[in-house]
């Protein structure tokens, strides 16, 4: 006896092919409800390479009370600047997550968010606070009050080009640094009240300079 799957509007699914019979199904983004989904790029400024050890580059804090930030993409990019780097240790960079974020950080680029990045025009205006996110210009960033766990959730490593006849590319553009795929079963890093993520500078050679792009790509909802 065939069954049959049927929607809240009384529209009975369809199946496609001939063979396998396969169920047609149109994956949807994220209900939002009144917030929504929304997209930030960033560029820094020109970073020398003296910065110490584990510097943070790039700031992300939710402080909202009872709503969340789901967190589905984060890429970068990385080039060399004005001086290109001598030989030593290659471009470290990782992803740290960062909890008991109670006072924001400093310095660097903090546009405010409000009503900007959604990716429809009616969704809600963003949650995020003023100076909640960051990127570094020429110097890294003011860490604020906050506790980074003790592991990156990722990390990248590559080549700093140390002469000119190289093309000076670090990282190559649209680079995956953090990806969730919800339809192969993964989850998401779903940020909850002074939660966040920072992007550290782990090592670089001496004496080069480099700037980087990132994007990171976000909803916010009232459940999860």
């Amino acid at each position: 006896m065939p069954i049959q799957i049927q929607g809240a509007g009384n529209v009975v699914a369809e199946v496609g092919g001939t063979t396998f019979r396969a169920l047609n199904v149109q994956s949807k983004p994220l209900e939002h409800g009144s917030l929504g989904h929304y997209s930030w790029g960033a560029l820094s400024g020109i970073i020398p390479a003296a910065l110490t050890a584990n510097s943070e580059i790039l700031q992300f804090r939710w402080s909202h009370a009872s709503n969340f930030a789901v967190i589905r993409k984060i890429r970068i990019s990385a080039c060399v600047s004005t001086t290109f780097f001598a030989a030593g240790v290659p471009v470290q960079l990782d992803l740290v997550k960062a909890s008991s974020w109670s006072a924001v950080g400093t310095g660097g680029t903090r546009p405010t968010v409000a009503a900007l990045l959604k990716k429809r025009v009616n969704m809600g205006s963003s949650l995020l606070d003023a100076n909640n996110i960051g990127v570094a210009t020429t110097a890294a960033l003011g860490a604020g009050t906050k506790t980074l766990e003790g592991s990156p959730m990722q990390a990248i490593v590559a080549a700093g080009p140390i002469t000119a006849s190289l093309n000076g590319q670090i990282i190559a553009p649209g680079t995956i640094f953090f990806q969730h795929e919800v339809g192969d079963g993964e989850h998401p890093l779903v940020l909850h009240q002074n939660e966040g993520f920072v992007i550290r500078s782990v090592a670089v050679p001496a004496t080069g300079t480099w700037m980087f792009a990132a994007q990171v790509d976000w909803a916010e909802v009232t459940a999860y």
